[in-house]
């Protein structure tokens, strides 16, 4: 039997308002905020009282895309579009070290074996790389799934993917295959229904399999079943300045983090939103 909570996120935190926010992850009582800026640093939050503590610099990076934290090898992994590649950020002692992904990475999250997986959006790919770079396979997705921008993936070793960006005509959360096929899908054409998303960004998954998706032009965050149908609203327009651009879901303390980017025809500006959900 799943089991959902029934209640909208509840707004419970605004972190401050600065450069546009590209990626939020976290790691025991930190909290980390990728910001597109050129100061080659990542901001660090208590994730407790939200005070600030400290940035992380990481010299030499680009135009950085997304961040996610690993518990288990102790360190965070950014994604760099400028340089095709991925950093990866040892949390102690702050050392940094690089590999080439040859292709534009965007979204990033973690592999079952505590690997990273790295979607690629210009040539519609899932590269997984081991904890220190090694490239493990690749996933190739189909024809039509263009401009993915995050996969996550199962227990089942299946993947949640979405796609669709300002000009692409289908915008859909795909269940994809281990071997790269589309199991099922949620939305099409893009629109503003509670059955379509317009430009997806990044989305969150549950222990359960729900699916949180940042839906970007629509300013809303959905919340899907394990199967792939709309369940409700979790955060409306009204909760936003801006567009969501990343969403990171903290399991332990059913919090969601919500990247909320003010916009015109690019990221001008943004903040974390915390909701309780």
């Amino acid at each position: 039997m799943w089991s959902v909570c029934d209640a909208v996120g509840r707004k419970i935190q605004r972190l401050p308002h600065g450069e546009p926010v590209m990626g939020v992850t976290s790691l025991d009582n930190h909290l980390y905020v990728l910001r597109h800026k050129p100061s080659e640093q990542v901001e660090i939050y208590d994730i407790n009282s939200y005070h600030f503590q400290r940035c992380l610099t990481v010299l030499g990076l680009g135009n950085a895309q997304d961040i996610v934290a690993c518990a288990h090898n102790r360190c965070a992994y950014m994604s760099d579009s400028s340089h095709k590649s991925v950093r990866k950020i040892a949390l102690l002692g702050d050392t940094t070290t690089q590999w080439p992904v040859n292709d534009e990475p965007h979204g990033l999250s973690l592999s079952l074996t505590h690997g990273v997986l790295v979607t690629c959006v210009d040539v519609s790919k899932i590269k997984e790389f081991s904890a220190d770079g090694q490239l493990l396979r690749e996933v190739v997705l189909p024809g039509d799934v263009v401009s993915p921008a995050h996969s996550v993936q199962l227990s089942s070793g299946e993947f949640i993917v979405c796609h669709g960006d300002l000009y692409d005509r289908l915008h859909r959360v795909c269940l994809v295959s281990s071997d790269g096929h589309v199991v099922k899908s949620f939305s099409g054409p893009k629109g503003s229904s509670s059955q379509q998303i317009n430009m997806l960004t990044r989305l969150a998954v549950d222990e359960n399999d729900f699916v949180y998706v940042a839906d970007a032009c629509n300013r809303r965050v959905l919340l899907l079943s394990p199967s792939l149908t709309f369940v409700r609203q979790v955060v409306s327009c009204e909760q936003f300045t801006g567009r969501p651009r990343a969403v990171h879901l903290d399991r332990n303390r059913q919090h969601l983090y919500v990247a909320d980017n003010d916009h015109t025809n690019t990221w001008i500006a943004g903040q974390v939103v915390v909701f309780s959900v």
